[in-house]
């Protein structure tokens, strides 16, 4: 549903978030043009590592788990998102692949990006882009950091066994 009920709903949605806090809503009014409300069910996957990274998601609400498939091991948790959170930076980088999987782990609603009008976009308005990749990169450094504690609990846990 193209921006739930009244087409400013999702515009309110993208200038209230977290993530786009202190960006010009002229810069953000081009931004909804691309955007929409989704829904994803406790369990199911929003996305599998290895998928086209075809989005990029402002969650509203509920809870979602970044993991990573290890062989011979259960998916790996990295990181817990929630309300007020971003999911997903692997549509910024060619070529575009999702780094992880995101499981829902209660009901989720989000605002979905399409990803290549955002590049477009980003590429068209270098004030937009930067902003975008400003806020992606602290992004990326803190999902790193988590995955770094991820695999020293896990592998200090081997070593102390």
């Amino acid at each position: 549903m193209k921006g739930g009920t009244v087409m400013g709903d999702v515009g309110r949605s993208i200038a209230e978030h977290p993530f786009f806090e202190g960006v010009d809503q002229a810069l953000l009014s081009q931004i909804s043009d691309f955007a929409s409300y989704v829904k994803f069910e406790a369990g199911t996957y929003i996305f599998k590592e290895g998928d086209q990274a075809n989005a990029f998601y402002l969650i509203c609400d509920g809870r979602v788990a970044l993991e990573i498939f290890a062989l011979e091991h259960k998916p790996i948790i990295i990181d817990t998102l929630e309300g007020g959170d971003t999911l997903g930076w692997s549509w910024l980088l060619s070529p575009f692949v999702w780094k992880f999987s995101a499981h829902a782990r209660s009901s989720v609603r989000a605002v979905a990006l399409d990803a290549k009008s955002l590049r477009t976009k980003c590429e068209e308005n270098r004030n937009l882009g930067y902003e975008v990749l400003n806020r992606l990169a602290q992004i990326i450094e803190r999902r790193l950091e988590a995955t770094r504690f991820q695999l020293l609990d896990i592998y200090g846990a081997r070593a102390r066994a």
